[in-house]
């Protein structure tokens, strides 16, 4: 499937993010690589990893985007100022920034930094030997050494202010990132000297920008001289804060706040002492008529100060009467042109929403207000927007009482979604530029995917229905195109809902292609001048093939592959010539599609694909084709598995050298190379197709495939402040430890662990394809995703223990749970094929399992544990008997208890382990048929036993009855029940138990058995109409050996 052009827009970087990106981008070797000529993606995942490290979930692309952003706001504001001999202009973390990017890369040569002389190079811009020889220099110095000098250097009065700034951001890195090594080390003299130098600069500092340097390091000192048991070891660094507070010059009084802000928690274990002070401090200092600065400061400082204490509820109430504060400082601060209190504002609401329960009215109502007016800017209203839709996600049942709010909320996204430009180069653009991303369009279309899946359809979709028509019908096309994209925003969240008027929407929709849908698509796919309809075309495609039954898709057959065929000549033709490729990647993907839907039809048009895919991934070598190269792989192997073995077999050996050749190259992938999850993709289609003959490249195969699988989630100790940025839709969940830290853990790249496992493939090659070594490492991965398992269901159920728990939060949760059941159901299919390779030989194995599968099945656990975990034992005995009643203890009781399961799942998991027990079991089952038997009949004589969601199981129990006659005829008495077993077939819905039961019926009438032909053979009719059945149904595939032997048997009855 296409990846979507609505991305779900990243959470906004916090200020304390942002200062801890830029020290990671001033870190040596990552600016060495960043100046290098061979820098490339993985310098991106370094820096992403950098801020891991420190606590915030970022990824390469996020940081990349917003570098970018960084450097073009820095070079804006130094242009501005080349330019202007009036008062010089500034950014945000301009001084920062300058560090960097205005003097040398990471730092300026002492002899320049002590003498005021600034360089004026770029990072990542040349002059690669003397940035060298200055970082050598620089390393060169002792820690110890470094303090003093960096100090001498910030009170140089004589020096440049770039130079002086710069030393002021150096000294603060290095108190942060090496500060046990270089502080410490220095005598007790010379510690107390360096802070009260430090003190004493901010008293003498004249520059507000070289104010808040210092008060930067000192917030820097304070936060490492608390200790563990949270003394703070600077008490005139407290004193201080009080004094400048309270002070009358208005410099201090920010330099007070500014520290206090940039480290709430530097009261340590005296913050409850001073708590009625700290609120006084910050209520007198919101009030502040007089100085806007003071205002904005204290209301940041309060916002960080309530971030810093999330968990402390108390002191969150005692602190509520602040917000209002907050609020006006917001809307003051928005209207000169500074988000950084809306940004405090929005994470607030992310981090503790229920923080702004007393006073959510005014906050919605001002958020609502700032969004409209479109006198502010892009971002301004972004923002805006973005508390409410962060509230629908973190605080939904909070919101949902608010529903003025949200019915206002809605013709707001709308309106950003229509905020459009017609761009001709946009339609032909081969690459999705970030630019799009920040777009009021892109913003609004975000807000409403992420609200309606915040608060559910139930609410959303009434609101925002007669809205979007209006849209579709209006004469503009901005409305037009923005009621179909909000069409496809809310399908997700409102899905359950949509499904009630899908005629109606798709007959809606369908107006505006003018023709049906697979013509209309491939006449779009043929939009030469507009590349970016023709991905979009293409797209759909893909997803509608994906869903589209095979019967139908046939006959449009010729005609798309003659449109793809002619589409893809013409694009492979446009990268050769022009490098362009974004059309090409979807008709890859679409041909792939295709072939995977018509399977055995696919067949005639084979060739006329294969050359031309084979080229593909042979030539597509280079950096920006790995996403194309890794779709063709993919298209290849679909199109093998659905020709089959004997029509790919021309080809196999070229595709598997190819395939070879990327797999030796395996480690020396990038960590984002999309291909690696192609590649484990089309190994397993690989296998499938080869069956035996794949096990010559097993070797090669093994060792990634295992590490794929192993992948640790990522897990994180946070405390408050560090946790702030991290996102549910980031694929974190978090559990509260108190103390104000959180455990965190991200279940993201699920689905490729999950392909990884899938593609074990152990049931294709059969006993021998795995050594001890591979049997002791997929035993600590199996093991270690069941207890990953129980781990996320616990955090669901802490989140059900909240006071604003729903039945839409539940809807959430059990959202979230499909992710754990997806790799639940592929442990299951491994442990299935280890079973019916190994068989007894992997019990003793097995036995480190054996407890988490048992927890599985307890009846506390929700239906799809109990499911899964049936379904192992129920492979245990099905090809591990008779030593599999060894563990009957563990198994047995809950199996026949769950026969009658409200759940049809799990009664349909236990109905097929009485029928294995019946057949492989052995002896020592014998009496548990016998008390199975009654439970099974209850479950087929229900009045909604034929239902849609129930049949399976029903099915399985009629299979399990005629499977004890069969298997274990002295359990039952066969002449009574067997009546009834007629009168419940055919089966036609579970195609495996259905060949089971037709083999026994035959079984019946070859035996000529009086019961099942009836007196004189009355039952004759009835035997014709239950095969008829099956056969209509497609019960049995027609090469099964038990479609020959229905066959005979009519022949048979024919003759009697």
């Amino acid at each position: 499937m296409m990846e979507s052009q609505i991305r779900k827009r990243a959470p906004a970087w916090t200020e304390w993010e942002v200062r801890d990106l830029i020290a990671v981008w001033g870190e040596e070797s990552v600016l060495s690589e960043l100046r290098s000529s061979f820098q490339n993606a993985k310098t991106f995942v370094r820096i992403s990893q950098g801020m891991k490290d420190r606590g915030h979930n970022r990824d390469p692309k996020q940081c990349r985007v917003k570098l970018k952003e960084l450097r073009q706001a820095y070079q804006k504001t130094r242009e501005a100022n080349g330019r202007s001999r009036s008062e010089p202009q500034t950014c945000r973390f301009y001084d920062e920034l300058h560090a960097i990017l205005g003097g040398s890369a990471t730092t300026t040569p002492m002899f320049d930094l002590f003498n005021g002389n600034g360089g004026n190079r770029e990072a990542g811009f040349g002059d690669e030997e003397d940035d060298a020889d200055e970082v050598e220099t620089y390393e060169t110095i002792p820690g110890q050494s470094k303090i003093t000098f960096l100090l001498q250097a910030i009170r140089n009065a004589a020096a440049a202010e770039e130079a002086r700034q710069m030393a002021a951001v150096l000294l603060r890195r290095l108190l942060s990132s090496a500060f046990e090594e270089v502080y410490p080390a220095l005598s007790p003299d010379v510690q107390t000297a360096i802070k009260s130098e430090l003190l004493l600069i901010i008293q003498m500092e004249t520059q507000s920008s070289m104010r808040k340097k210092i008060c930067d390091i000192v917030a820097e000192l304070a936060r490492n001289l608390i200790d563990e048991d949270g003394n703070n070891q600077w008490p005139e660094g407290l004193k201080f804060l009080f004094d400048s507070v309270s002070s009358q010059n208005v410099g201090l009084r920010e330099a007070a706040l500014h520290i206090f802000w940039n480290f709430p928690g530097i009261f340590g274990n005296q913050q409850q002492h001073y708590l009625e002070v700290i609120k006084r401090m910050l209520v007198q200092c919101m009030q502040d008529q007089e100085h806007p600065t003071v205002r904005m400061l204290s209301a940041r400082a309060a916002a960080a100060f309530v971030l810093a204490n999330e968990h402390n509820l108390p002191l969150l109430k005692h602190f509520a009467d602040l917000l209002p504060g907050i609020l006006q400082a917001v809307n003051d601060s928005c209207y000169q042109n500074d988000d950084s209190v809306l940004k405090s504002l929005v994470e607030i609401a992310d981090t503790v929403p229920k923080y702004l329960r007393p006073h959510l009215e005014p906050t919605l109502q001002l958020s609502l207000k700032l969004c409209g007016d479109t006198n502010l800017n892009n971002m301004q209203r972004q923002l805006a927007l973005e508390v409410i839709v962060t509230l629908s996600e973190t605080a939904a049942a909070m919101l949902r009482r608010h529903t003025n709010i949200v019915a206002q909320a809605i013709p707001q996204m709308l309106a950003m979604m229509v905020d459009l430009e017609e761009d001709e180069d946009w339609a032909n653009a081969d690459e999705l530029e970030d630019d799009d991303f920040d777009s009021n369009a892109v913003a609004g279309e975000s807000a409403l995917d992420r609200m309606a899946c915040g608060l559910g359809g139930k609410l959303v979709l009434p609101m925002i229905k007669e809205h979007i028509m209006q849209m579709l019908q209006n004469p503009d096309w901005k409305y037009r195109h923005a009621g179909l994209m909000a069409l496809s925003a809310i399908g997700e969240g409102c899905h359950q809902q949509m499904e009630g008027i899908l005629n109606e929407i798709v007959n809606f929709v369908l107006l505006f292609l003018q023709d049906p849908v697979i013509a209309a698509l491939l006449q779009t796919m043929e939009d030469q001048g507009n590349q970016r309809v023709q991905a979009h075309a293409a797209a759909a495609l893909i997803n509608f093939t994906e869903d589209c039954p095979k019967s139908l898709l046939i006959p449009y057959l010729d005609n798309l592959v003659k449109h793809l065929h002619s589409t893809m000549v013409i694009k492979l033709q446009e990268l050769i010539q022009k490098g362009t490729k974004l059309v090409l990647e979807q008709v890859v993907t679409s041909i792939a599609s295709v072939a995977d839907t018509a399977e055995e039809k696919f067949v005639p048009y084979y060739d006329l694909f294969m050359p031309s895919l084979k080229h593909i991934v042979e030539n597509a070598v280079q950096k920006e084709l790995r996403l194309l190269r890794g779709k063709t792989i993919e298209c290849i192997s679909l199109i093998g598995l659905a020709v089959g073995k004997e029509k790919f077999m021309q080809d196999a050996s070229d595709v598997m050298q190819l395939l070879l050749k990327t797999q030796t190259d395996f480690s020396d992938l990038e960590d984002d190379d999309p291909q690696i999850s192609y590649m484990i993709s089309a190994w397993a289609r690989m296998c499938k197709i080869l069956g035996k003959e794949f096990q010559q490249y097993l070797p090669v195969v093994m060792g990634p495939l295992m590490k794929t699988a192993s992948i640790k989630p990522e897990v994180a100790l946070l405390d408050t402040q560090d946790m702030e940025n991290m996102s549910d839709d980031d694929g974190w969940e978090f559990v509260n430890l108190g103390d104000q830290q959180s455990f965190g853990i991200k279940t993201a790249g699920l689905e490729e662990k999950a392909t990884a496992c899938q593609m074990l493939c152990i049931e294709v090659m059969g006993d021998g394809c795995l050594n001890n070594e591979h049997f002791e490492e997929l035993g600590g991965i199996l093991k270690g995703k069941l207890e990953e398992h129980f781990k996320n269901q616990e955090l669901r159920q802490v989140k059900r223990q909240d006071e604003d728990y729903d039945e839409q939060v539940e809807e959430s949760l059990q959202d979230e749970d499909d992710s754990d059941v997806y790799i639940l159901t592929k442990v299951s299919d491994i442990l299935h094929s280890i079973f019916s390779s190994y068989q007894e030989k992997v019990l003793l194995w097995f036995e480190q399992l054996l407890p988490l599968i048992v927890n599985l099945i307890c009846p506390h656990r929700p239906w799809p544990d109990r499911q899964w975990g049936l379904c192992i034992f129920d492979d245990i005995v099905e090809h591990c008997s008779p030593s599999s009643f060894k563990y009957a203890e563990y198994f047995l009781r809950p199996m026949l208890q769950s026969i009658c399961d409200n759940s049809p799942e799990v009664r349909q998991a236990a109905a097929y382990g009485v029928g294995v027990m019946a057949q492989f079991g052995g002896e020592s089952y014998r009496p548990f048929c016998t008390e199975a038997l009654p439970l099974l009949v209850r479950v087929i004589q229900s009045p909604d036993a034929k239902a849609k969601e129930n049949v399976n199981a029903t099915e399985n129990c009629i299979s399990a009855v005629g499977k004890i006659m069969k298997f274990k005829p002295d359990c039952v008495n066969v002449e009574e029940v067997l009546p009834h077993w007629l009168s419940w077939l055919p089966l036609h819905e579970d195609k495996e138990e259905a060949v089971h039961t037709f083999n026994y019926l035959c079984d019946l009438i070859e035996s000529n058995n009086p019961i099942v032909l009836g007196h004189n053979n009355a039952n004759l009719p009835r035997i014709f109409s239950i095969i008829a059945d099956g056969e209509i149904h497609e019960a049995i595939k027609h090469e099964d050996p038990c479609t020959k032997r229905l066959a005979n048997v009519v022949r048979q009855v024919q003759v009697i």
